[in-house]
């Protein structure tokens, strides 16, 4: 496997660890203010966040920094699929169209960049 492909599933991968946060901000924000349990979910989030920003930056020195910035937009599918799986959230013919541009709009400017950097 390339290290092109390496570094981008490792991009991915983060990203992935970062839409977590979303799902333990949600947890804590269904909890009593400074509560145990709102506790523990804000304490998971930060120590996914301090994951994360460790991860970003080791990716960020083998990525053009607009290539991981245009690709942190996958977050948004992530938050969709939570959102149903965990939360029972409704997912909307809008909601799919929107994730189809923002996949769409990322492999656009990907392949933008890469004919840019080689």
């Amino acid at each position: 496997m390339g290290r092109k492909v390496w570094n981008m599933m490792l991009l991915h991968l983060l990203f992935f660890l970062y839409s977590l946060t979303g799902i333990f901000s949600k947890l804590a924000a269904r909890e009593r203010f400074f509560s145990l349990d709102f506790l523990k979910f804000y304490v998971a989030e930060f120590i996914v966040l301090f994951f994360y920003a460790i991860g970003w930056q080791q990716v960020i020195k083998r990525i053009p920094l607009t290539t991981a910035f245009i690709n942190k937009s996958i977050t948004a599918a992530w938050g969709l699929v939570w959102g149903a799986v965990l939360f029972e959230e409704d997912i909307t013919i809008k909601k799919l169209i929107s994730i189809v541009f923002v996949i769409a709009g990322m492999a656009v400017y990907v392949k933008a960049d890469e004919a840019k950097y080689g």
